[in-house]
């Protein structure tokens, strides 16, 4: 959420950022309810000051019986107005916060402007795209020959969009799990996590997913949804609390599985385990000081990416124009891994600086430590990774001509020794 004060001092900065996003959202309408709401506050407090005065007179008890009556009345009406003016007030409050929820994030300086995703800008790549003297095959028909994806069983168990995962592919999404833990907590300095899959709806608009995305999650009859990222709960740990400076930065990550309804997507990624309803993630949450937030993001983009370097998995990096950036980021870097039976990068991990925007909605400070006001903190987040994308893009670039995959040697280990995946393993 952004800072009201923010809005009022420099309404340019977020209509610019709103339109630079591609939004429309009045801003005046906004101002006009809440230069509302402060004359209704003003008005209120001219009224309890006059009901304190007549107060103290009636207290005095040297009014003639006629006077204390009429003043009796008066301050009785009064209380009238004042129940009256806190009902308008609460009303009015309860509006700009709604419409305040609806607005996102104001976009970083350096976050290049564009509406589509045709904006983005390139930062760099990292190794070397692979050659084959075959035609390389769609991962779902190396996985359907090597029986380890299952998407026909997956949808008679559940719906569209679910895939069953057997034998060594389940052995491969472990491994993947296992390596990216292992790294990001002994060699990163990241706590692990294992957070509830369900959540309440304060949890989901403290980060953002609410009220905005509403149609893109699952929802129990309860109440309670399934989280469509660690992200959520991993941020939420410290919602309603006061850190102490000392203990910033907090660095957590978590697996677990995420569920998302893919509204919208029809007709997109429907061969294959790109986009599903549940999937599994390796989420890495930064909780940090607002002065190194920016250096952080660059750090976390860095610790993200290194999983793909161990895995020897050409990628490029991308800055997200102010058009394709998510909600809750100010800044944003995509994360994308060569694909090579469409021949493109796709996205595996966003890494995100959020500033204050989930802080404020979950109300996260910390008490600086030299005095003064608590301060709201920075949240970043980001994918470390997406299991589900990288065993797709194991399958696709360690494929053999004999449709066999090579296992990347740093996942070995991890494999209990195995080292190719076939129709014999």
């Amino acid at each position: 959420m952004i800072d009201i004060k923010l809005l009022r001092s420099e309404p340019q900065l977020v209509e610019t950022s709103i339109k630079n996003r591609g939004g429309d959202i009045n801003v005046q309408s906004i101002l006009d309810l809440d230069q509302q709401k402060r004359e209704l506050v003003f008005e209120l407090d001219q009224i309890k000051q006059k009901r304190n005065e007549n107060s103290a007179l009636i207290g005095k008890g040297n009014l003639d019986p006629e006077e204390k009556k009429n003043l009796v009345e008066e301050t009785r009406n009064l209380g009238e107005k004042i129940k009256e003016n806190n009902e308008k007030a609460k009303d009015l409050e309860n509006e700009i916060s709604s419409i305040l929820l609806t607005i996102p994030n104001i976009l970083h300086e350096s976050t290049p402007v564009g509406l589509t995703e045709d904006n983005n800008v390139e930062q760099y790549t990292w190794g070397e795209v692979p050659t084959f003297d075959f035609e390389p095959r769609h991962h779902a028909d190396l996985a359907e020959t090597l029986n380890i994806l299952d998407s026909a069983r997956g949808v008679k168990l559940a719906h569209s969009r679910f895939t069953l995962v057997k034998g060594a592919g389940a052995l491969l999404e472990r491994a993947l799990m296992n390596f990216m833990l292992d790294m990001h907590t002994k060699e990163f300095g990241f706590t692990e996590i294992l957070p509830p899959l369900l959540v309440n709806k304060q949890t989901m608009t403290g980060t953002g997913q609410l009220p905005k995305f509403e149609e893109e999650l699952f929802k129990t009859t309860e109440g309670l949804y399934l989280i469509p990222t660690a992200e959520v709960p991993l941020t939420n740990i410290f919602s309603d609390e006061i850190l102490k400076e000392d203990d910033l930065p907090y660095n957590l990550t978590a697996y677990t599985p995420c569920f998302r309804s893919e509204a919208g997507s029809y007709g997109k990624d429907t061969k294959g385990y790109i986009r599903q309803h549940q999937f599994n993630k390796v989420e890495l949450v930064k909780i940090v000081h607002p002065d190194v937030s920016f250096d952080e993001l660059e750090s976390l983009v860095k610790q993200a990416e290194e999983v793909l370097k161990r895995l020897k998995l050409p990628f490029r990096v991308l800055a997200l124009c102010s058009g394709d950036i998510g909600f809750s980021a100010a800044k944003c870097y995509d994360i994308e891994v060569w694909i090579p039976s469409e021949n493109r990068y796709r996205e595996i991990s966003s890494c995100s600086n959020c500033t204050d925007f989930q802080a404020r909605r979950a109300n996260i400070r910390f008490k600086p430590k030299e005095g003064g006001k608590t301060r709201f903190v920075h949240t970043l987040n980001g994918s470390g990774m997406a299991i589900g994308r990288t065993l797709v893009a194991i399958l696709e670039n360690y494929q053999q001509e004999d449709g066999s995959i090579i296992i990347p040697e740093v996942l070995i280990p991890y494999m209990g020794g195995l080292t190719r995946i076939s129709n014999k393993s």
